[in-house]
Formats: structure tokens, sequence, C-alpha cells
């Protein structure tokens, strides 16, 4: 698996991000049993950046908190069959790897949401990833049944994880 992380920013979360990002990416993948190699981008940025990108990307002219940017062709989330039938699209022709896609974070966005919401923030930077690898997957929270299915699968993974809402699992 090849995970690329860049730092635009400092990231400095109080914790090792980059080490504990590779670990969620790969847990998240494992539990969604992905079968393939995978190549994930994840960048770290501000918030001006992050605000230029869901301006450009998303017509909305305003910060978030994390950003995906699925590349596989996939006809049902968490359906990984018809991948490997479309190898020129969905695979690094260097590495072999299945290209998932990118994720971008805004670091300040990370510590803001985590003092807002009254857990830490090693919890809500586990959980923008994990919710941004299920957008990566095909899934998505648009309609009720699929918000449901996100969001408990996003709590299942965290849980597994021993990654909890509480203040004490920093």
């Amino acid at each position: 698996m090849t995970i690329t992380i860049e730092e635009e920013i400092p990231a400095d979360l109080g914790f090792d991000c980059l080490s504990f990002a590779k670990e969620v990416i790969s847990f998240t993948l494992l539990h969604e049993k992905f079968p393939f190699e995978a190549e994930v981008n994840l960048t770290l940025t501000d918030n001006e950046a992050i605000q230029e990108l869901n301006r450009d990307y998303r017509n909305i002219d305003a910060a978030t908190d994390v950003l995906s940017f699925p590349m596989l062709n996939l006809t049902e989330a968490g359906k990984f069959s018809s991948i490997g039938q479309d190898i020129e699209n969905n695979f690094n022709p260097d590495s072999g790897e299945a290209m998932l896609g990118d994720i971008v974070i805004s670091a300040p966005k990370v510590k803001e949401q985590a003092a807002a919401f009254g857990h830490s923030v090693r919890r809500e930077f586990a959980f923008l990833i994990v919710h941004s690898i299920l957008h990566l997957l095909g899934y998505d929270h648009i309609n009720p049944k699929d918000a449901e299915c996100m969001e408990h699968k996003q709590e299942t993974i965290l849980n597994k994880m021993n990654v909890f809402r509480s203040q004490e699992d920093e």
C-alpha cells in the first residue's frame, strides 16, 4: 500500500499525525475488505487552501474540514468486483495499485471541530480520515438511508480502533 502524505502547513496536532493517518487508512481499508493494494494521497492544509479547493470543485466558497476526490470507477458503494475489470482506469500502471484518490484535510478545522464537539483532536482527525476513505470507496450521505449506513460504518471503524468520543483517547 502506498500512502502519500503532504503537509502544506505544519499540522502540529499534538501527536504523530502522519503515522496515525497511515494506521487509520490501513485499518479502514481492511475493515471494508478492500481486496487490492491501494494508493491514497492525503494533504494537510489550512482553511484558506481548502476554501479555494471547495470553491473550485464544489462551488461552495467556504472553508470545510475535509474534501475527498475519488478516482475509482465504482458502480456501487463498497462493491469492488468491477474495479478489476477496468484496470486501465483504476490501477496505477507503475505500481499496480488501485488508485483510490485524494483526501485534503484542514488542520485548523480538525482542532476547531474537536473543541466544538468536545472530543480529542486525535479522534476528530481519525473521523475525518475514515469519513473520507468511505467516500473514496463510493459511500455518500446525500440521502438519509445512505447517511445512516455511512455513519454506522464510521462509528464501527472508530470503535474497533479504540478511538472514542471522550477526551481520554489522546
